[in-house]
C-alpha cells in the first residue's frame, strides 16, 4: 500500500539521469542539478579514488578521458570496468549517480519519508534490474518499485495529458533520447498498461544528429584549416580536448535552437569563426536518422497486430523528440499527428510515480510470458523482465579484389565457404589414413598402390 509519503521519480538515463518530486495534492517539480531537471549520467574517477558525477565529471574529462564513463547505463552487462588505474563495477557508477540524486532529495525535502519509483527499459531482464535495485538501495534510495519506460510514458499520456485511452486501446511511445531509441506499443487494461510489442536501437539518438552537425561544421571548416580542425577531431592536449568539448556543447545548443528558430549560428573554437547553420541544413542531416525511427515504428505496429481504431495516440518522449521533423515524419508515416510536450525529458519520470500504485517493490524471480510470437519480433506481455528480440544474420563474405559478384553469386558464397572448409577438413583426414595404408603394408610384407599425397590433398582442396 502506498504511504502518504513525498514520491520521487527516477529516470535513469543513457546520457542524463532525471528526477521529478510529486505531492499527494497533484504539485510536482523535477530536482534541479546545477540549475538543470538534467543531471548527465557521467562518471569520473579521480586519482585520489572518489567518484564525481554530472557537469563535474564532463568537465574533468577534458582532462583524462581514460577515467571517464559517459554512459554506464549502455555498460549495463559490464562486471568490472577500468577508469584510469581504478577498477569500477557498473554498479558502483550507477550507485554514484543515484547519490547525487539522493543529495537533491535532501536538500529539497530533507529527511522526510520518500517512496521511489525508478524506470527501466521494458526489455530489461532480472539480472539488469537486480543491479539497479541493488544500486539504488546503496544510494540511500532504500527499495524501489521498478516501472517499465514505456509504462510509465503512457501512465502520464492518460493521467497527466488527460488523453482518452479505453480499456483495450493503445498507446504508441515513440522514445528519442539522447543515446538510444525505443517504439513500444503499450495496451490500456483494466488495472493499468501492459508493454504489447517493443523494438529500438541502442545506438540511435540525438548524439548521432549532434555528430551529423560536426561533420558538417568539418566539411565547411576543413577548407579554411585543415590542421586546425584536425586537431578538434584528433585533440592530444588539454587545450585541444577543452575545444572539443566546447565545440559539441555548442553544436547540441544549435540543435536545440534550431528546434526553435530557423537559423543559429555556432563558434568554432580555435578557428575563431562563425559558421551559420539553417533549420533546413540540420533537416537534411538528420532526416535519415529520424527516418530509421519511423520504420522501426511502424514495424513494432505492424509486429502487434493492431485493429483500426485501437490507437489511442501516439506520445513522443526524450529530450531529442523536441526537433520538429521527428513529428512531421511520423505524422506523414502514420497518418496521424503525434502528441509532443514542452519537456519531453519528465515524462518518464512523473509518470512512474503515477504508475506504481499497481506496482509492489521490485523482487527478482518474475519473468515475463510470451504471449504471440511474429516474424522476427517476440511480443511480450511484460510483468517484470523481458529479453529484447535480436535479429541475427549472417554477414556476407568481403570480396578485397575485382568486382563485386552478383547477388546469386553473393547468396551462393557462404555456402561454398562452408563445403570448402569441410573438403579441408577430409583432406587434413586423408593424409593419416594414407600415413596408416602405408605402415600396415610394410608391415605385411604386401605390395602398395603407388599413393601421392600431395596430389590428393591438391584434387581434394580444389574441388
Amino acid at each position: 500500500m502506498v504511504s502518504d509519503n513525498v514520491l520521487l521519480g527516477v529516470d535513469f538515463g543513457t546520457s542524463n539521469t532525471v528526477a521529478v518530486l510529486r505531492w499527494r495534492d497533484g504539485r510536482a517539480r523535477p530536482l534541479l542539478f546545477d540549475g538543470s531537471p538534467l543531471l548527465p549520467s557521467a562518471v569520473y574517477a579521480e586519482p585520489g579514488g572518489s567518484l564525481i558525477v554530472g557537469r563535474d565529471a564532463v568537465h574533468s574529462a577534458r582532462l583524462e578521458p581514460a577515467r571517464f564513463e559517459a554512459n554506464p547505463k549502455r555498460r549495463i552487462d559490464d562486471s568490472v570496468m577500468l577508469l584510469g588505474d581504478r577498477e569500477c563495477s557498473v554498479s558502483e557508477l550507477i550507485t554514484a549517480v543515484l547519490s547525487r540524486v539522493n543529495e537533491e532529495r535532501r536538500r529539497t525535502v530533507g529527511e522526510a519519508p520518500v517512496d521511489v519509483t525508478m524506470t527501466c527499459p521494458a526489455t530489461w531482464g532480472a539480472t539488469r534490474r537486480l543491479i539497479l535495485a541493488d544500486a539504488a538501495r546503496a544510494a540511500g534510495l532504500g527499495e524501489v518499485r521498478l516501472v517499465a519506460e514505456p509504462v510509465a510514458a503512457a501512465t502520464y499520456f492518460s493521467k497527466v495529458l488527460g488523453r482518452d485511452v479505453p480499456i483495450g486501446s493503445v498507446v504508441v511511445v515513440h522514445d528519442f533520447g539522447a543515446g538510444t531509441f525505443d517504439a513500444t506499443v503499450v495496451a490500456r487494461t483494466s488495472t493499468g498498461f501492459d508493454v504489447l510489442a517493443v523494438d529500438g536501437r541502442d545506438d540511435l539518438g540525438g548524439l548521432d544528429v549532434d555528430e551529423a552537425l560536426v561533420g558538417h561544421l568539418g566539411t565547411i571548416c576543413a577548407q579554411r584549416a585543415a590542421e586546425t580542425w584536425r586537431r578538434l577531431e584528433e585533440p592530444k592536449t588539454v587545450e585541444d580536448r577543452r575545444a572539443r568539448r566546447l565545440l559539441w556543447d555548442d553544436v547540441r545548443i544549435a540543435k536545440e535552437r534550431l528546434s526553435r528558430a530557423a537559423t543559429a549560428d555556432v563558434t568554432v573554437p580555435l578557428l575563431g569563426s562563425d559558421v551559420h547553420l539553417t533549420r533546413q541544413e540540420l533537416e537534411e542531416l538528420a532526416r535519415p536518422i529520424l527516418q530509421q525511427t519511423v520504420r522501426v515504428t511502424q514495424g513494432v505496429m505492424r509486429w502487434a497486430n493492431l485493429a483500426e481504431g485501437r490507437t489511442a495516440g501516439v506520445f513522443l518522449v526524450g529530450g531529442s523528440s523536441r526537433i520538429p521533423l521527428v513529428a512531421t515524419l511520423l505524422h506523414q508515416a502514420l497518418g496521424e499527428a503525434p502528441v509532443v510536450i514542452e519537456q519531453p525529458e519528465l515524462v518518464v519520470a512523473e509518470g512512474s510515480m503515477l504508475a506504481s500504485a499497481a506496482v509492489s517493490p521490485w523482487q527478482p524471480g518474475r519473468a515475463a510470458v510470451p504471449v504471440q510470437r511474429h516474424p522476427g519480433m517476440l511480443v511480450h506481455q511484460v510483468q517484470q523482465a523481458a529479453p529484447k528480440p535480436v535479429a541475427v544474420t549472417m554477414p556476407l563474405p568481403r570480396y578485397q579484389d575485382g568486382p563485386q559478384p552478383s547477388g546469386d553469386a553473393r547468396s551462393m558464397a557462404p555456402l561454398r565457404r562452408a563445403m570448402s572448409s569441410m573438403l579441408v577438413a577430409m583432406a587434413l583426414t586423408a593424409v593419416p589414413l594414407a600415413a596408416g595404408y602405408v605402415a600396415f603394408k610394410l608391415t605385411a610384407g604386401e605390395p602398395m598402390l603407388p599413393i601421392n599425397i600431395d596430389s590428393l590433398v591438391k584434387v581434394i582442396t580444389e574441388r
